[in-house]
């Protein structure tokens, strides 16, 4: 028996000037503005803004209704999250899925997760912390739940 064997593609995105996509990459339904990087085995959903000079690297899972400010910094490995599963399973509902709103000028480190949360310009979260609630202070956060460890 055969599998349905689909491939990666860049489906359906709306492009700025000068943007940089190393393939394979999975990228569908999503805006990428101007002079954004987009790295390797990277996939971007639907209904997603990637902002100027944003630039994410490879291995990176963003998921739909996800709004990335200007010049951000979203490290390897780095998974977004915005169905909560709060009936203990996948909500086939998209339209009731939190939505994710970076601002500008923000850094997240290598293996981060970030779930259904706001983060405030120039925020800087740690390598492989788990953002878990509402980021509304320009600092440094770590950890699992991430914490602020000192303001910026």
């Amino acid at each position: 028996m055969q599998p349905n064997l689909r491939e990666v593609a860049v489906n359906n995105v709306k492009m700025g000037s000068n943007v940089t996509l190393y393939q394979p990459a999975n990228l569908y339904g999503c805006t990428l503005q101007d002079d954004v990087f987009i790295g390797p085995f990277v996939e971007i959903q639907a209904y997603t803004v990637i902002g100027r000079g944003t630039k994410v690297q490879s291995h990176t899972f963003i998921c739909e209704y996800v709004s990335i400010g200007e010049d951000c910094f979203i490290g390897h490995g780095v998974m977004f999250a915005n169905d909560m599963f709060r009936d203990g399973k996948p909500n086939a509902d998209r339209e009731s899925w939190a939505r994710i709103t970076l601002g500008n000028n923000i850094s997240i480190g290598s293996g981060a997760t970030i779930l259904a949360v706001n983060i405030c310009d120039g925020a800087v979260v740690g390598a492989g912390s788990v953002v878990t609630k509402d980021i509304t202070q320009k600092g440094i956060y770590a950890g699992n739940p991430a914490r602020l460890l000192r303001l910026l």
